[in-house]
């Protein structure tokens, strides 16, 4: 079963998201969505530049038969090193700078390692840029990273699988998630009588 990248990424943040998206197929958009799409519109443009020497590839198609990966790459950038040029990945998102975010590392790592396999490199670092800070942050792909990141792809590739969406789980980033109307994380502490009587007052 090949896996999108970008499940890596809702899976780290958080395995019901993952299964509401991958497994239900149910997406809803927010202000937070609305903004990182409009972000990486303007990434994936398909183009191909040259600027300050550095090869800048957009909206690249990648891949892992080792892994069971397969996604597009906001930007890949290429550095020429002696006669040859050397890919950097590049991922775009919307929010302020947050150094060493699980689920945005992850996803990078995961396209640096699809790009490893596709042109028999090895990629030391990536960095993700923050469109509300305008900022890069470098990330170096280290071997602990790596194993991190293969242990995601193997949950995630065993929830798929397994074709059951966890239970809800209250947790600090559910504020910020747009599928927080949609996956309740709320109605576990609530008996079932409150929320019944919550409906009724909402309808009426």
């Amino acid at each position: 079963m090949d896996i999108m990248l970008s499940a890596l990424q809702h899976y780290a943040f958080c395995p019901r998201q993952c299964a509401l998206i991958h497994l239900e197929q149910v997406w809803q958009e927010n202000s937070h969505t609305l903004l990182g799409k409009i972000l990486h519109e303007k990434a994936h443009n398909g183009s191909r530049r040259m600027r300050e020497g550095v090869k800048i590839v957009t909206d690249l198609e990648l891949h892992s038969i080792r892994l069971g990966l397969h996604g597009r790459a906001d930007v890949v950038e290429f550095h020429q090193s002696d006669a040859d040029w050397k890919p950097y990945p590049v991922e775009y998102k919307k929010g302020p700078l947050r150094k060493n975010f699980e689920p945005d590392t992850i996803q990078l790592c995961a396209q640096a390692m699809c790009l490893e396999e596709m042109l028999d490199v090895h990629i030391q670092e990536g960095a993700i840029f923050y469109g509300e800070a305008k900022r890069r942050h470098v990330v170096i792909l280290d071997k602990v990273l790596r194993r991190r990141t293969e242990e995601i792809i193997r949950a995630v590739r065993q929830m798929l699988e397994n074709g059951r969406t966890p239970p809800p789980t209250r947790m600090p980033q559910c504020n910020s998630c747009s599928l927080k109307e949609l996956c309740l994380p709320d109605i576990i502490h609530l008996k079932a009588s409150s929320y019944i009587k919550a409906l009724c007052e909402e309808e009426q």
